[in-house]
């Protein structure tokens, strides 16, 4: 993979926000909503990270998967490549790109494990076909920076590196992979604003740390209110209101 972020395939690929919130013409003429897209999105990131822990892979398999999961929906309709076989087929993609593979059969004894639902029962080729137009669909650009390796350094360096303010912040920063932020901005910045919000939760005063860093307060303040959003609207992500979203695909 790229070792700079600012040469990398992912950095040339970040998209605006509207490209990203576009619901394709084949779901909207199912009746899906761009609150259906988000919802089904959501839960297919938390669909990933329950199979994950079943099969034990580490969490940056898990945040590339979700991130693949989210890059094939700003090219491809849910319809044509159904949200419950993307997701497995994206897990297995991205425990072989972070070297650390998971066999296809062992995904399909723990999805019907997981899932009663005869729409989940997908056997072995259809998770290894999958793949394929997966990665066609990204264009084998398959490079993801994460913001976990930044995150630690600016802890480090701001002084916050204490249990407390680790954990909170590790745990900001898992959440943001329930949204679309790493397909619009680049990692480093998400892991400053998961730092800001800690901070201000924790009421620790970093506005000279982060004048030293000569960031655009803006920027990260701008990010920190998107994922204090999804936090307020969070209660609204109901299995109804997947169920429904997921019916009119």
């Amino acid at each position: 993979m790229a070792a700079n972020f600012w040469t990398s395939s992912h950095y040339t690929h970040l998209l605006v926000q509207e490209d990203v919130d576009k619901v394709n013409p084949v779901d909207k003429e199912k009746g899906v909503t761009l609150e259906d897209f988000k919802f089904i999105k959501m839960h297919m990131s938390n669909y990933i990270l329950k199979l994950a822990q079943q099969v034990k892979v580490r969490q940056r398999v898990v945040a590339t998967a979700v991130t693949y999961m989210r890059r094939v929906y700003t090219r491809m309709s849910m319809t044509e490549y159904d949200p419950r076989l993307v997701a497995p087929a994206c897990l297995y993609l991205a425990s072989k790109a972070e070297e650390s593979t998971v066999q296809a059969r062992l995904l399909v004894f723990y999805i019907k494990k997981l899932y009663a639902d005869d729409k989940y029962r997908y056997e072995i080729k259809d998770i290894l076909e999958m793949e394929m137009k997966i990665l066609e669909a990204l264009k084998y650009y398959l490079v993801v920076f994460h913001p976990y390796r930044s995150l630690s350094g600016f802890l480090q360096d701001a002084g916050l590196n204490d249990l407390s303010m680790t954990q909170l912040t590790w745990g900001l920063v898992n959440d943001t992979y329930k949204m679309d932020l790493m397909l619009v901005h680049p990692p480093h910045l998400i892991a400053l604003a998961c730092i800001y919000i800690a901070s201000v939760l924790r009421e620790k005063d970093t506005t000279v740390w982060y004048e030293e860093l000569r960031v655009d307060m803006n920027v990260i303040k701008n990010i920190s209110m998107e994922i204090l959003d999804f936090y307020e609207n969070n209660r609204m992500f109901t299995d109804e209101r997947i169920n429904t979203a997921l019916q009119k695909l």
